[in-house]
């Protein structure tokens, strides 16, 4: 019988690894919780809508057409099932939901294409009705092509930053102002190490130029101080201290904020495969071969769910991983084909530890947080709350600090708090981030809608 091949995910990855399945005779299933393929960076527009490539995607358009019509031309050699969240995983086993209509999936190779989401550092007052992250900013000027305010500020560190608030001044939104907390000098020590892609570097200088020609104001080097509001009207202003040290304050009526990106990695955890810190990035990653294999056996990792190295590694890496998992399968695999994904992957890799170092994540700006800033937006636990249990209790490990303080217990489940958690914990224990450890995976991954079973909301593939 032909091996059930499951691909979490129908992004650059996901459907660069399908494209090369499919060209040596096996038909994956591609499952993803968007209602089209493309993933996050090449989203595609809704039906109805006319919105042309080069309007919507810049200077990716081509990128994003090309993927696009690749998908395209799978749908008759895939199974695709659009709008089907995977929330749970056990042994050889997927559970996913439909609209509400339960499913279980067996596999005998598993593939996780899930990407990345914002990396997000607390700041007082981010709970304020207002506050956007980068990426729901950016859906909601490509999805529904409305803007989260009538006055925006983008706040916050990376080339994700600079990409929003351009794509906002070309769809005609006001930005107040782009608020960056690297420094200058810190982009220019990374230069040798971003000079490995020299195109993208000079579309992230015109994407600046961009935002300089609309007279939109950037500050560099800054450390956020409140997003002011109330209850009752939302976001009013921003107020943050300048490179000099120096108290500024901007009136607005939306945030968007973002430090890069963070891998998506909840259904590698529930599938068990190993996890190690990465010290450049202040992250953990999942441990990989150089074959995207997993630390579990017949399962695969790729893209920014491994690695946020952006689309064209995505692409590469999908490319790459498909060609591990056929030769697990017995099939020959082209050498000469596998050695230009790795010859391009390196570059990006290179390209990746130069981000890393031009726009760093401010690690202190978590670790010196006020007390009264809230850190767990889904369950409202403060600073002062998690300082209390390392105190009080000796919390001083994620997963029990969350146990006595409920950090991460909410809808999200730590996607956006954990980090920032485990930097107050680990300064106010005196210790390295890493010994505190990261917070342990539970399905389900996603809130699940709840409807009464019954035999015919119930499937089963096998």
């Amino acid at each position: 019988m032909e091996p059930r091949v499951v691909i979490v995910g129908a992004g650059p990855a996901g459907t660069r690894c399908a494209q090369v399945l499919v060209s040596y005779g096996i038909r994956p299933l591609v499952i993803d919780e968007n209602n089209r393929d493309g993933g996050q960076i090449y989203r595609r527009q809704p039906s109805g809508f006319t919105r042309g490539y080069s309007q919507l995607y810049g200077t990716e358009a081509s990128k994003a057409k090309a993927l696009h019509e690749c998908f395209d031309s799978l749908l008759d050699h895939i199974d695709y099932w659009p709008e089907t969240c995977v929330w749970g995983i056990s042994g050889k086993t997927l559970y996913a939901s439909c609209k509400g209509e339960h499913r279980e999936v067996e596999f005998d190779r598993l593939i996780l294409c899930t990407g990345a989401t914002d990396r997000l550092l607390p700041v007082k007052g981010w709970h304020h009705a207002g506050t956007f992250s980068l990426g729901g900013a950016q859906i909601a000027l490509k999805a529904q092509a409305v803007s989260i305010g009538h006055c925006v500020v983008f706040m916050g560190t990376g080339p994700l930053l600079y990409l929003v608030a351009a794509q906002y001044v070309k769809a005609g939104a006001k930005v107040a102002a782009v608020l960056d907390t690297s420094a200058l000098s810190q982009r220019l020590k990374a230069l040798p190490m971003m000079l490995a892609r020299p195109m993208v570097m000079l579309t992230g200088l015109q994407l600046m130029w961009r935002l300089w020609r609309a007279r939109v104001p950037i500050h560099t080097g800054i450390r956020p101080d409140e997003i002011q509001g109330d209850q009752t009207s939302g976001v009013c202003a921003v107020s943050w201290f300048d490179s000099a040290g120096r108290y500024q304050r901007l009136a607005c009526d939306a945030v968007g904020v973002g430090y890069h990106l963070r891998p998506e990695t909840q259904l590698a955890d529930l599938a068990k495969c190993a996890f190690g810190f990465e010290r450049e990035t202040g992250q953990w990653v999942m441990q990989l071969d150089d074959d995207y294999r997993t630390s579990r056996p017949n399962v695969y990792a790729a893209g920014d769910c491994a690695r946020v190295r952006g689309a064209d590694a995505a692409e590469a890496a999908g490319r790459l991983m498909a060609t591990s998992v056929l030769s697990d399968l017995g099939f020959a695999i082209d050498a000469e084909f596998v050695l230009q994904q790795r010859i391009l992957l390196k570059a990006l890799d290179r390209f990746r530890m130069g981000l890393a170092q031009a726009f760093p994540w401010p690690a202190d700006h978590a670790a010196q947080l006020p007390n009264e800033a809230i850190v767990c937006r889904c369950e409202c636990i403060t600073a002062g709350d998690l300082r209390a249990v390392v105190r009080e209790r000796h919390a001083c490990e994620a997963n029990r600090a969350k146990a006595f303080s409920r950090v991460g217990m909410g809808r999200c489940q730590g996607r956006y708090c954990a980090e920032a958690g485990a930097q107050i914990i680990a300064s106010a224990a005196h210790v390295p981030v890493e010994t505190v450890g990261r917070l342990r995976g539970q399905a389900p991954v996603r809130p699940l809608q709840v409807s009464p079973a019954t035999e015919a909301s119930k499937e089963s593939v096998k």
